[in-house]
């Protein structure tokens, strides 16, 4: 079955400058370096590009640099929400008017304990006033996080309102049954798991594809994976692929994972630069980053 979107796609750090403002230039050649490495595309601006944490205007100036440096429209998924409505609207058809894929639509996170109800016209008011028929809209289901889960019946409501616009689901609460659940309760609608181990049980379930942090350090891997999960001849190659990507994971949550995350891009791109992190996180101490790397190098010997 084939998807809208569908493939290996990157949940991209977002590098930045001492002084907090997003690194420009670093993020355009970061976004290329992840095509190269085999991602299809880059989905930028969402938990671990520490989207929350920057302006309106920083976000679309993100975007806009990630397709300067050589990155296609067509290649990115950003993360265009917000908790406002109006500022939703605005990052969402500065997207589309710069011929993005797709959107990645988080529900609102401040205030909880809506009904389906109210989450559908929450997403509704962002669709129908962006307008724009090229828009196609990812949902986001990260419930850790954002305190509001997204139903099988609100995929329902928005499936059935807006059949061209609402064309899949990044799963990130890691129940691999609720993403089997979803693939064969809406055949077409692309499933993406939002963990970097799943990607395998995904595609045997229906899935589509993924949208992951070590996707960041292990694009190559996670290709192999998509590429040939369904070649028997190539199981060997999928089963190697799956061990390094689960050792880089489990590497990545050694401690806080976006600082890691970031630690790690510091030692693979060769620039520092990569430390930096928004408060509130901290960037990972000289000890800890000192055994992230010593890892690295045990990992990147048995390559």
């Amino acid at each position: 079955m084939s998807f809208a979107i569908e493939g290996v796609y990157c949940a991209a750090a977002t590098p930045l400058k001492a002084d907090g403002t997003p690194d420009l230039p670093l993020f355009g050649a970061h976004a290329k370096a992840l095509i190269e490495e085999g991602c299809h595309g880059i989905a930028m601006l969402g938990s671990t590009g520490e989207a929350n944490s920057f302006s309106v205007r920083e976000r679309m100036d993100l975007l806009e640099a990630a397709i300067a440096g050589g990155t296609r429209p067509d290649q990115m998924l950003p993360g265009t929400s917000s908790c406002a409505v109006t500022d939703a609207v605005e990052l969402t058809r500065h997207a589309v008017q710069a011929g993005v894929k797709g959107v990645v639509l988080l529900p609102p996170f401040y205030y909880t304990a809506f009904s389906d109800e109210s989450l559908f016209r929450f997403y509704a008011s962002i669709i129908e006033k962006v307008a724009d028929d090229r828009l196609k809209v990812i949902l986001y289901h990260i419930p850790m996080l954002t305190g509001v889960p997204i139903s099988h019946e609100l995929i329902a409501m928005l499936v059935e309102a807006f059949p061209d616009t609402v064309i899949g689901i990044k799963d990130s609460d890691g129940k691999i049954e609720n993403m089997h659940a979803m693939a064969a309760r809406f055949p077409g609608f692309a499933v993406l798991a939002g963990a970097d181990p799943l990607l395998l049980p995904v595609l045997q379930g229906g899935g589509a594809g993924c949208i992951t942090a070590s996707s960041n350090l292990v694009a190559r891997e996670l290709r192999v994976v998509y590429d040939h999960w369904n070649d028997p001849a190539k199981a060997a190659e999928v089963k190697a692929a799956q061990d390094v990507i689960v050792a880089w994971r489990n590497l990545t949550n050694s401690y806080t994972q976006l600082p890691t995350v970031k630690t790690m891009l510091a030692r693979r791109r060769g620039d520092m630069g990569w430390m930096n992190v928004h408060p509130p996180f901290s960037p990972l101490s000289e000890g800890e980053a000192a055994k992230v790397w010593a890892v690295m190098d045990e990992l990147e010997s048995k390559a």
